[in-house]
């Protein structure tokens, strides 16, 4: 390491990009990741990858489309630029001269456009989408299947969650006694508004796992909550299991005037 932070810093990601080596980059944003990303790709063509042989799989479609046109973008300037000026590019990349055959860098730009489909430059979703749609016997899934889109996903979920709650009481339902349920619920109906509510839902739908966890632990919802309060260290008579109780209880009209 030298003592000089830029330079220490594009020695890193020159290593990172290299793609010979089998690399894990953490850092924070804006520090460049996508550019280390992209130089790897770049390396990978200029070692004689063929493009279609290339998968880049990113977790948002804005870095898709942001990895894809920095690539084309760099790939057509190399078409089209000067020798100097494009030597003097891949020695910054490689990190080494790469002599006076310029022609591979230069044939990149078409070979990528050649690509059916373009470069597979894509989103986690959207891989195994297409994974699914060439192997659906295979993975058990319909042939014909389409993704469903977020707000029908969200509408669904909403539409199972009232489906729940409204036949809370059936027999078929035996995660909690119906009278938890029905505390439980009339309790959080009176401390939270409807927004609050679907909120308040959400977030226990996103940590059900652990919930039906701790309730197969714990038996009935009572007993968890007596956990809970035995967790964070408070008797049934202490001052401060009062003070709780008082802080969750929605005041009266009486009150409120």
């Amino acid at each position: 390491m030298s003592t000089d932070p830029r330079r220490d810093a594009t020695a890193q990601q020159r290593l990172g990009s290299d793609p010979g080596q089998s690399v894990w980059v953490s850092a924070n944003a804006g520090t460049g990741k996508t550019r280390v990303l992209t130089d790897r790709i770049t390396r990978l063509l200029l070692g004689g990858t063929p493009p279609g042989r290339i998968l880049c799989l990113t977790f948002t479609k804005a870095a898709a489309a942001e990895m894809a046109d920095r690539l084309g973008h760099r790939l057509g300037t190399w078409a089209v630029m000067p020798d100097a000026d494009l030597r003097a590019a891949l020695t910054d990349l490689l990190g080494t001269d790469p002599g006076d055959d310029l022609s591979r860098a230069r044939r990149l730009f078409a070979e990528s456009l050649e690509v059916p489909g373009g470069l597979k430059i894509q989103t986690i979703h959207a891989f195994c989408e297409s994974l699914l749609a060439r192997f659906p016997i295979e993975a058990g899934v319909s042939p014909h299947f389409s993704v469903v889109e977020e707000r029908t996903a969200a509408e669904l979920l909403q539409d199972a969650r009232d489906r729940v709650l409204a036949g809370a009481f059936d027999d078929g339902l035996h995660l909690v006694e119906e009278g938890d349920l029905a505390d439980a619920l009339e309790r959080m109906a009176a401390l939270v508004d409807e927004a609050q509510f679907d909120e308040v839902m959400r977030e226990l739908q996103s940590a059900r796992g652990r919930l039906a966890r701790l309730l197969a632990r714990h038996g009935r919802l009572a007993a968890l909550l007596g956990a809970t309060h035995r967790a964070l260290g408070l008797g049934e008579d202490e001052r401060e299991s009062r003070v709780l109780a008082e802080a969750c209880t929605p005041p009266s009209v009486d009150e409120e005037g």
